[in-house]
């Protein structure tokens, strides 16, 4: 049976990154180092035979998906299903303001990572029963072909625990720097990880 191999990347790094502050539905933009990032990692993924170039439609991955198509004479399909976890109203803030805020609401997100929902925003499962089967489609469409999905860390990383067969509590054991690349085979019936998070296109 033919494989389909799927290059799973996150986008690029983004205006005020340096913040690290929890971004989710927040459109915000790429950065310029966050640029040079994806287009030195599409340099990478010319060699690569892509068939097709999906995206979120927030905007950091929308460009960077745009990026790694042009090579390829692709335009880049979006999928707002992919785009990264809604954080309600914990978005726009860092980890040590929503302590100040939130004390006892962070400290159980942090224990519960895989189920306590952001407030006002979604769990981690909300977040898979929408992107999962967007994967799959994508997936299915493009059987024995090789696909290029640029999406968000949370989604990824959702993603590659489904694929994988994990629970959604080990989420975090999946790195995902910005404009990172992980490659998943599917053949007879199940994923294969090849590789996980390779940044070192990206310096």
């Amino acid at each position: 049976m033919t494989s389909t191999w799927i290059y799973l990347v996150r986008h690029g790094s983004v205006v005020g990154a340096e913040t690290r502050r929890f971004i989710g539905h927040l459109d915000v933009p790429l950065s310029p180092s966050g640029e040079a990032e994806i287009e030195r990692l599409a340099a990478r993924l010319a060699r690569v035979p892509l068939a097709a170039v999906y995206a979120s439609d927030l905007l950091r991955s929308r460009l960077s998906a745009e990026i790694i198509a042009r090579p390829h004479g692709l335009t880049s399909r979006i999928e707002p299903a992919l785009r990264e976890m809604a954080m309600g109203r914990w978005e726009g803030l860092t980890a040590d303001e929503i302590t100040a805020r939130e004390p006892e609401a962070f400290k159980e997100w942090m224990a519960r990572i895989g189920e306590f929902p952001f407030p006002e925003g979604e769990s981690v499962p909300d977040l898979l029963a929408r992107a999962w089967p967007a994967f799959e489609r994508v997936v299915g469409a493009h059987a024995g072909e090789r696909v290029a999905v640029v999406a968000h860390g949370g989604t990824n990383r959702a993603i590659l625990c489904r694929a994988l067969g994990l629970p959604l509590d080990r989420l975090l054991v999946f790195g995902q720097d910005y404009a990172a690349l992980s490659l998943l085979e599917w053949r007879q019936a199940r994923f294969v990880l090849h590789f996980l998070s390779q940044t070192a296109h990206a310096t």
